[in-house]
This record gives structure tokens, C-alpha cells and sequence, in this order.
């Protein structure tokens, strides 16, 4: 289960920053979007990316998230992504995020297939 103080900076209009392992031993991050259940912080990328490749490979991702308001309000989790959600329901959650941080349906080209990244804590810190 996720602290609350994530899910709050995970439901506000607040960025994250997801970083996940290369297959040549190097770290990538990438500052996106961020959405959380009760249970998970939510990733939306598309198949083709290298950050979806990289998990294929190595499910285990760290994703920071800081206040729009304050930065000194963060939270970190480290976690494995446990299951991806594809099909409808991604490109649906994809317009709501879009919808939260812009106020209107993603409107970028999708290239391949939206998928839904669930993350499962194994530590947390917030501050």
C-alpha cells in the first residue's frame, strides 16, 4: 500500500521523475507524468520507448515526485513495476492525465501502444 503523502503528490498536478536500470548498466530517468491507486504509483508511456524496454528487461524503477507549490515536498519510492495495463483503459488513462496537467485530451502522436506502468512500493520516503 502506498503512504498517503504519495498518493497525494501522485494525484496532484505534480511532476515525477522515473529512472530505470539500461541493459548496459546505466541509469535513465525521464520526468513525467505521475497518477497513483491505493496500491501503486501509475506510469503512462508508450511500448517503443527505451524506458518500456528497459523494464521489460529489469522491472525494478525508482520515481520521484516533487510539489508544484514546494520542492522541498517530495517523495520517493522505489518499487517494481508488477503488471502493465494496455488497450482502452491506457489510452483513457493517458486523457485523464493529460486532462490533470493540461486541461485537455492528450493531444501528442501516439506511436505504438500506450501502456500503463504499475509500480508496487518496496520503500518509500516522503517529506
Amino acid at each position: 500500500m502506498l503512504d498517503a503523502a504519495v498518493i497525494e503528490l501522485a494525484q496532484g498536478t505534480n511532476f515525477g521523475t522515473l529512472a530505470v536500470h539500461l541493459p548496459s548498466g546505466g541509469i535513465m530517468s525521464h520526468v513525467m507524468w505521475v497518477d497513483a491507486d491505493d496500491d501503486h504509483i501509475l506510469i503512462n508511456t508508450e511500448v517503443h520507448r527505451a524506458k518500456f524496454k528497459a523494464i521489460e528487461a529489469n522491472p525494478n524503477v525508482t520515481v520521484t515526485i516533487w510539489s508544484a507549490v514546494s520542492a522541498y515536498n517530495f517523495a520517493e519510492v522505489r518499487g517494481t513495476v508488477v503488471e502493465t495495463v494496455r488497450g482502452d483503459a491506457a489510452r483513457a488513462h493517458i486523457d485523464a492525465l493529460a486532462q490533470k496537467y493540461t486541461s485537455a485530451d492528450y493531444s501528442g502522436q501516439i506511436e505504438s501502444e500506450r501502456v500503463i506502468l504499475k509500480i508496487a512500493p518496496t520503500r518509500q520516503l516522503s517529506r
